[in-house]
């Protein structure tokens, strides 16, 4: 069953000024896990692929429901594959227990860039709930 869909755009542009600025450094390692930075930093154009993962980050809380939010972050969620290999999606700490929480049992994210924009679509599949939440009214 879905749980929820998540959809994501990122400016390369943005990105590579961000990648370029004074707190690039305090930026990657708060929003990127170590494997992420080594990724990125050898892809032939980084701020696309950290523009990719940004958005596959964002798409992910957005179908988890919870945003950067309830405890969980993007160095939360590391984001594997990618240039020539199919992106994969891995949760640590609070992201990961949140999706415990929600019975998640698979992870689908399809990544895409042009030079101007990167996107992310991010599909999280798991058990039925026991009692859906949004369909409950009073």
């Amino acid at each position: 069953m879905i749980l929820g869909v998540g959809i994501d755009l990122v400016d390369v542009s943005r990105m590579d000024r961000v990648l370029n600025g004074r707190s690039a450094r305090r930026f990657v390692e708060k929003v990127f896990t170590e494997e992420e930075i080594v990724i990125c930093g050898t892809a032939a154009h980084p701020a696309q692929a950290y523009a990719a993962r940004f958005a596959a980050k964002e798409a992910l809380a957005k179908a988890l429901g919870t945003g950067f939010y309830r405890g969980v972050t993007p160095g939360q969620i590391t984001v594997v594959g990618g240039e020539r290999r199919r992106p994969t999606i891995r949760l640590s700490g609070p992201a990961l227990k949140h999706a415990q929480a929600m019975r998640v049992t698979a992870i689908h994210v399809s990544l895409t860039h042009t030079d101007q924009s990167a996107a992310a679509t991010v599909v999280v599949e798991g058990a039925e709930p026991s009692v859906r939440q949004d369909l409950i009214t009073e």
